[in-house]
């Protein structure tokens, strides 16, 4: 089926985009990409790709040690695997990865910044890889930086990315709910009203204009919509489906369907702990936690070590690959 989602059928993407580029450049010189303000040095630019190669080292980096500290344990886990079971994890992750690209490329569309796949997949997974550096700003600050050479003014990115949270929250949930029962784990229920409230367009329209008058910024050209926020809720529950095959894989012992709420759960809580690199620990602690009924401590431990390991590698895969097709189509 060649329908895309993050398109909007009401308006021509091109126009909108060169709108957005031209309004851009008459408001702030120094925003419009491929072009430099005037008194702006143009060796600016060299300082500003020396800083993107910066940040993509120190991420690289984090990533590394978040290995390279539980190396013992990560082969233990590994070697309860076979290969296509590590496989088959790894493909899942991807196109759980993909879910969440798409889901993040759809807000954006809706808020007036469509972009084409791959330019969309450069900025979304090189943008994630700071979520292993300690602080919360990395991937945001990333994805404004690299979305604004592509035309996209820096707070609609920022607004782009601060919606996933809510977003991602809400499906998890509801996919915790209804894989692991209501019995268990009703308590949900107290955080559905504040995620529904949280998700009504016109409610979020108004929370970032409040927030955009309170930094002095201009307001967003286009609100989010309910066809956009639909679209996006529905790209990211196909990726916690994606997850849970995953960790299917590392750990078939309660079946599919627990998989899926097990994963959902721990993720919803790493996310809850922003502050901490990719939520490191915390969702490890929630995976040993919820797999407790089918698995005993110790191969928990592997089985959440061995999910996050999986995962790094994803993040890895999807970046490289997102950077290598873009430059492509740039050359």
């Amino acid at each position: 089926m060649s329908t895309d989602p993050a398109a909007d059928p009401a308006a021509d993407p091109a126009a909108d985009s060169a709108a957005d580029r031209a309004a851009e450049s008459a408001a702030d010189p120094a925003e419009a990409p491929g072009t430099v303000a005037e008194g702006v040095p143009r060796r600016r630019s060299v300082g500003r790709r020396l800083v993107r190669y910066g940040f993509l080292a120190v991420a690289l980096g984090f990533g590394g040690y978040a290995v390279a500290r539980q190396w013992d344990a990560v082969v233990a886990g590994f070697a309860r695997l076979s290969w296509a079971a590590l496989a088959g994890s790894l493909v899942a992750v991807v196109a759980a990865l993909l879910g969440a690209m798409l889901t993040w490329r759809t807000l954006l569309a809706d808020l007036g910044s469509p972009l084409p796949a791959r330019p969309a997949a450069k900025v979304f997974f090189v943008g994630q890889l700071g979520k292993y550096i300690p602080g919360a700003v990395w991937p945001v600050l990333a994805q404004m930086e690299m979305g604004r050479d592509l035309g996209v003014p820096r707070p609609r990115s920022a607004a782009a990315f601060f919606l996933m949270m809510p977003v991602q929250l809400a499906t998890g949930l509801l996919v915790t709910l209804v894989t692991l029962g209501w019995n268990q784990y009703g308590w949900l229920l107290l955080f559905v009203p504040l995620l529904l409230v949280l998700l009504e367009p016109k409610v979020i329209n108004a929370v970032i204009g409040y927030a955009l008058r309170r930094l002095r910024r201009e307001p967003l050209e286009r609100p989010l919509t309910r066809r956009g926020m639909l679209t996006a809720l529905g790209w990211a529950l196909t990726g916690w489906l994606a997850y849970g095959v995953h960790l299917y894989f590392v750990a078939p012992q309660g079946g599919l369907l627990f998989a899926v709420g097990a994963f959902a759960l721990s993720w919803c809580l790493g996310i809850l702990t922003f502050v901490i690199p990719a939520g490191a620990g915390v969702r490890e602690l929630a995976m040993v936690a919820v797999l407790a009924p089918h698995l005993d401590s110790g191969a928990a431990i592997a089985v959440a070590l061995s999910s996050r390991i999986v995962i790094i590698m994803g993040d890895l895969i999807c970046a490289g690959l997102a950077g290598i097709a873009a430059r492509r189509d740039s050359v």
